[in-house]
Order: structure tokens, then C-alpha cells, then sequence
């Protein structure tokens, strides 16, 4: 019911998406999505190419008079670069006579540009990597922050914020959730602990004077979740396989945790779940270690869900690497490339989770238009509450 699709290459002219299944009479402005874009282009240790681009949300379809009509939305965002890259990304066939750049032979480790040469039978690199690169993301977050526009209709919040860089870690106990929230936008590390985050810059000051990268951990929250979000009755309708998933296909992501996580691997069972109460009539549990979602589905605590995102694979400091074309040995070669970019990771794995949400909300109280979503969303909480 809620898909969307992107295209576009990192140095092309544009990344277009289309998001289809967003009911009608959704207020949306396209500055709303410029303000996301404009998020994930900031964090401490962010490349030479955040200084290039000022991503803008284009709204070409499915908008009117600052409301959705429930047709797929359209949405472009110019990739100011392209002036530089014109002749080295001509999509005629005459382009490949006049790239001043000539072929990528050298593949880099940790990233596509072996893997994906061999699969698609290429001898230029770059038509892996154009398309590989994180650039992409920019995309998914303009879908996502439509998908926040939907949920927020509803009462729910998506945040993240950093909880690991390299080898220092966050601490965040005692601290509310708006807490946290506030504090990580105020932070060039996106942590809301700031002594933890005056040694991550440190960290990342530490790994680009050595030519190399860090990586680390965010945090994704959505507060106030419906119970019900998901399924347990198919695997490919749990929630929390669906949230994993979406996470893990974010370029450089290595790990995912949902609650506890690993952590709760190394407990006994009594202190790795959350007791059921009812209070204030209501059934609730006074800890989340389950991390709101237990068999496949959303049980009303907040939904926690991280990322261990390893360090960005293009090191400025070359690793060892072979000509696909000559298999002579070469350092692999180097582009354009960010130090640290896990704050930044925390704001694409915010757009994910907002479209899993949306995307299962939408398949639980459907809608053609935002009244009649609004109608079965409400007959719903009336049910439960009768319970």
C-alpha cells in the first residue's frame, strides 16, 4: 500500500522518488522535506561534498495547494555538482570519447566497486559507484520525511541520536526522551552526552589526521506507537524484521539491534523481558527491553532500534587494491569521502524506520484520504480502550 522507488546517480543531475500510497488531504510543504535533507548534510567529520551540495526538496507531483491527493508524489533534488561532471556522466553515447576523467579500474575495499564490476559485467567502476553511493540516501530521507508528515498526524515522533563513535560511548540514563532529542540536535555529533561528544570530535580530529574513518552507533526512537503495528503472522510482516532490514540497507551499515539487543543474549531470562501490568486502565510495563515490539509487533512502548554503521570504506590513507583491468597491484584509488558520518547515518535510519511505520500504519487503518484514516484509527483506540 505504501512503496516508493529511486533513481539517480551521485554525480547525475538529479535524485528523483516517487512515494505512492500517501493518502489525500496530507498537509505537506516542500520546505518540510528541505529541512531533512538539510539535517543529514550536517555532523562533525562530514566530507568536502556537504560543502558542494544545498539539497532542495522539488515537489513535481502529487501536491496541490499544500495538500496531498493521493496520487504518487514526485520529488527532485538537483545535485548542484553536476555542472562539474557533465561530460564525465553524458548519458549520450558520445560522452564515453569525451570524459576528461576516463575509466575507474582500481577497486576500493569495503565498498561495491569489486563485487558489483564482476555481477554487472563492467569495466568502468564508476557505473557501480555512482549509484552505490550514499548520495542515494538523500532520496530516502526526502520519502521519509513525507512518511513523518503521515505519522505525526497521529502523535508519532521519530528521533535518533548518536550513541557511539569509535571507542567512546554515550550515556544517556536519566535523561527523558525530549531530553535526548533536544540535546542531540544541539550537538555537532548528534549525542546528547555532551562530555561524550567533545571526545568524539576528538576522535574524529585523532582518525583524519591518520587518513582514515570511524565509525559508530545511532539510536532511532518513535514515540507513542499504536499496539498492533506489524504482524506475527508471516515472517515477512514482522515489524521488527521489516526494521532491521530497512536499517541494514543503509550504505555502511554492519549491525542492528532492536531493544536490548546483544545485550539481552547475556542475561537470564527474568531480566531480559518486561513484565505486563495494568494501570490508569491500561495494560503497560514500567521497562522496554523488548525495545516496543514483541512477535512481529508493536506493543505500544517506544520502538528503539540501532545501527552499527563501520567506518566509511574510502580511506584517505589508500589500502591495497588490484587493477581490474591490468590485475596489477595499485593503492586503491580515493573519492571524495567523509571522515565520521554516523550523525548523519542517525538521520537516514530516522527516514527507514518513518516509512516502515507509515508503511505498516497505512496497512493497518488504510484510507484513500486522511479523514478516513483518521475515522479507522480512532475506531481502533475506542476498541482497545473497550477491552
Amino acid at each position: 500500500m505504501l512503496r516508493y522507488l529511486t533513481a539517480g546517480e551521485s554525480h547525475g543531475p538529479m535524485l528523483t522518488t516517487i512515494l505512492e500510497g500517501i493518502p489525500a488531504n496530507l498537509p505537506l510543504a516542500a520546505e518540510e522535506i528541505t529541512r531533512e535533507l538539510v539535517r543529514r548534510q550536517q555532523g562533525y567529520g562530514r566530507g568536502g561534498r556537504m560543502r558542494i551540495e544545498k539539497d532542495e526538496a522539488n515537489i513535481v507531483g502529487g501536491v496541490r495547494h499544500g495538500l496531498t491527493m493521493g496520487g504518487p508524489i514526485a520529488i527532485l533534488i538537483a545535485n548542484r555538482d553536476w555542472e562539474n561532471w557533465k561530460l564525465t556522466m553524458d548519458p549520450t553515447p558520445t560522452g564515453r570519447e569525451t570524459d576528461p576523467k576516463g575509466p575507474v579500474t582500481r577497486p576500493r575495499p569495503g565498498h561495491a566497486d569489486l563485487a558489483g564490476a564482476l555481477k554487472y559485467g563492467q569495466h568502468d567502476i564508476r557505473n557501480v559507484l555512482e549509484r552505490a553511493s550514499a548520495r542515494e540516501t538523500t532520496a530516502r530521507v526526502a520519502v521519509g520525511a513525507v512518511c513523518r508528515r503521515l505519522l505525526r498526524q497521529f502523535g508519532i515522533e521519530v528521533f535518533s541520536h548518536v550513541v557511539e563513535i569509535g571507542s567512546v560511548g554515550a550515556k544517556t540514563d536519566g535523561l527523558s526522551f525530549s531530553e535526548i532529542r533536544e540535546r542531540a540536535e544541539l550537538s555537532p555529533v548528534r549525542c546528547a552526552d555532551q562530555q561524550a561528544g567533545e571526545a568524539m570530535m576528538r576522535q574524529i580530529d585523532e582518525a583524519k589526521s591518520r587518513g582514515t574513518s570511524l565509525g559508530g552507533v545511532f539510536e532511532v526512537v518513535a514515540l507513542n506507537p499504536p499496539v498492533g503495528l506489524g504482524s506475527y503472522v508471516h515472517w515477512d510482516r514482522k515489524l521488527d524484521g521489516r526494521l532491521a532490514q530497512a536499517i541494514m540497507s543503509i550504505q555502511a551499515i554492519k549491525g542492528v539491534e532492536i531493544g536490548l539487543g546483544f545485550e539481552g543474549a547475556r542475561r537470564f531470562g527474568f531480566e531480559a523481558h518486561d513484565e505486563i501490568f495494568y494501570e490508569d486502565s491500561r495494560f503497560m510495563r514500567r521497562t522496554n527491553r523488548a525495545g516496543g515490539l514483541e512477535g512481529g509487533m508493536s506493543n505500544g512502548e517506544p520502538i528503539l532500534v540501532r545501527g552499527a554503521m563501520k567506518p566509511i570504506a574510502t580511506q584517505y590513507a589508500p589500502m591495497a587494491s588490484v587493477d581490474l583491468r591490468t590485475k596489477e597491484p595499485f593503492q586503491a584509488s580515493i573519492e571524495r569521502s567523509d571522515i565520521c558520518a554516523v550523525p548523519a547515518a542517525g538521520v537516514i535510519g530516522e527516514a527507514v524506520v518513518a516509512f516502515e511505520l507509515a508503511q505498516a500504519f497505512t496497512e493497518k487503518f488504510g484510507g484513500d484520504s486522511l479523514e478516513e484514516m483518521a475515522r479507522n484509527y480512532q475506531g481502533y483506540l475506542t476498541s482497545i480502550h473497550e477491552r
